[in-house]
């Protein structure tokens, strides 16, 4: 079913003032200052507030009434989060949490780390993690697989 491969593959959604949400990769480069992520990993339901949306946010630009696209930015993962949580058995965790906060990890454990403390800049939200991006790993494997 839907909810098992859920649990093997977690789904991701990008929120922004861009358009509607779309899905977004797994990887260190969907975390942006100005954008809203809502992770579905089955067992946790998280919404992960970039730099720039969560400043706004403690600055509650969405209560005043000439940002109300920010307010409809903010409401919809929110929304959406409500939905999968109503139609799912267990009931999962629900989390909301800013860019550099400690709840933030939630989602940052599940990224590829293709931005790393080890690597040179990029785009994207660095993870500090000894793991390799699945861009190394696969490049290493084939290295090991053409000198058999």
């Amino acid at each position: 079913t839907t909810n098992s491969l859920v649990m093997i593959q977690p789904t991701l959604l990008s929120y922004s003032f861009d358009g509607p949400p779309q899905p977004a990769l797994l990887d260190s480069v969907s975390v942006q200052p100005n954008t809203i992520l809502l992770l579905d990993t089955f067992f946790h339901v998280v919404v992960f507030h970039g730099e720039t949306i969560a400043a706004w946010r403690e600055a509650k630009y969405h209560e005043q009434e000439e940002h109300d696209a920010f307010r409809n930015l903010l409401e919809a993962p929110q929304t959406d989060a409500q939905m999968i949580m109503d139609s799912r058995f267990p009931v999962p965790r629900y989390i909301v949490c800013d860019q550099h906060k400690s709840e933030a990890r939630f989602l940052m454990a599940k990224l590829n780390p293709s931005v790393s403390h080890n690597s040179e800049g990029g785009a994207g939200a660095a993870v500090f993690t000894d793991d390799v991006s699945l861009r190394v790993f696969m490049e290493h494997l084939m290295k090991l697989a053409v000198q058999s």
